[in-house]
């Protein structure tokens, strides 16, 4: 393949290194020139990307606009939406893009609109038979009440969260006496455990009731599962998300769970994926991987499928330029049982120039 200029959302993503590394480094040897966007210009991938090009907000009805004249501007056919804002509003224009020739790496409306919808997607893995939490739909204090009263609260923990959210936004653990003055004195807050009294007090101080989604609480090994989805493959790495630093993996191991691919490629079919996603599962007590959540889109950690065989914002790409990877080519890369570590770094930049990148 010739070189190739892809555009590349949410240059201010924290995976943003990593994709681009999944890109450049290409299994195919295909030289890539890198496009970035995002709504802010204060952004570490600015300085990563070839061009750099600040965006409206994804929900003003200058975003779509915007984004096909810079493709218009830089002769770009192909885009890889990184941020979950963004990935729902180009699945709402995904077909007028591709009208004019833009092809954007992602699912249709409604496959996304599901996806991120944790009620909507539970209610995909109850109807498929595919182990889930126990789970309610609430939309008032007595609903809420009742909910994590039947799950157990307060002898067993509860969890409460937004049935649309991202980034642990609105994610909570119910906890009697979730801190005492020992804890308080031992471990850096992180703002997630909460008393129901706690939370009670906090949500009533709103405009108005949220609807929330109240499940049980799941104490095992949090997994992520890569997946890709084209027209000839279906490709699902599972890694355990050894540690978690406010929702971002800093430690992954990949493990060959033939139990998460199968729940992954059977999820994936009944909501219609496509391209580059991902689902997240947690084990119960009983060391029964259960659905947490789907990301329909690139995630922050999926390069380190990279290192465990299969490169799979690649393989979107490939799809994208109708260069579909194979069955066998999956076949041949097999599963690596490798391991990522993430650290910090950061580049320094005068006078807008990039002096070091550490």
């Amino acid at each position: 393949m010739q070189r190739i200029k892809v555009l590349v959302t949410g240059a201010g993503a924290p995976g943003i290194r990593g994709t681009l590394h999944t890109l450049r480094q290409n299994p195919d040897g295909v030289p890539v020139e890198i496009v970035g966007t995002d709504v802010k210009t204060d952004v570490s991938g600015r300085f990563l990307v070839d061009r750099f090009y600040q965006v409206p907000p994804p929900e003003s009805e200058a975003y779509i606009p915007y984004l096909v004249k810079i493709c218009e501007k830089e002769d770009i056919t192909i885009v890889l939406p990184q941020t979950t804002r963004e990935v729902q509003e180009l699945g709402k224009a995904r077909q007028d893009l591709w009208e004019k020739g833009i092809r954007v790496g992602v699912s249709s409306f409604e496959a996304i609109s599901l996806a991120n919808d944790k009620y909507q997607l539970l209610n995909v893995f109850s109807r498929l038979g595919l182990p889930h939490p126990i789970y309610r739909l609430v939309r008032s204090e007595e609903e809420l009440v009742l909910a994590v009263e039947e799950l157990g609260y307060p002898r067993l923990p509860v969890v409460v969260k937004p049935p649309t959210s991202n980034g642990m936004r609105g994610f909570r653990i119910l906890k009697e006496a979730a801190w005492d003055a020992d804890r308080f004195l031992k471990d850096k807050p992180d703002g997630v455990e909460i008393s129901l009294s706690e939370l009670l007090a906090i949500l009533r101080r709103g405009p108005r009731w949220p609807v929330l989604l109240v499940t049980e609480y799941l104490p095992g090994q949090e997994y992520t599962v890569d997946a890709f989805c084209g027209k000839k493959a279906f490709v699902a790495v599972p890694r355990a998300r050894m540690a978690i630093r406010s929702g971002i993996t800093f430690v992954a191991k990949v493990e060959p769970r033939g139990d998460l691919k199968k729940y992954t490629r059977e999820a994936a079919q009944a909501i219609g994926l496509e391209y580059a996603f991902g689902f997240q599962f947690k084990l119960d007590a009983n060391g029964i991987p259960k659905i947490l959540e789907c990301n329909p889109r690139i995630q922050g950690t999926m390069v380190a499928s990279v290192f465990a065989g299969h490169n799979i914002p690649w393989y979107a790409v490939r799809e994208l330029l109708e260069k579909p990877v194979s069955t066998e080519e999956i076949r041949e890369a097999g599963l690596q049982v490798a391991k990522f570590y993430r650290y910090w770094g950061g580049v320094g930049v005068i006078d807008g120039d990039v002096v070091e990148e550490i």
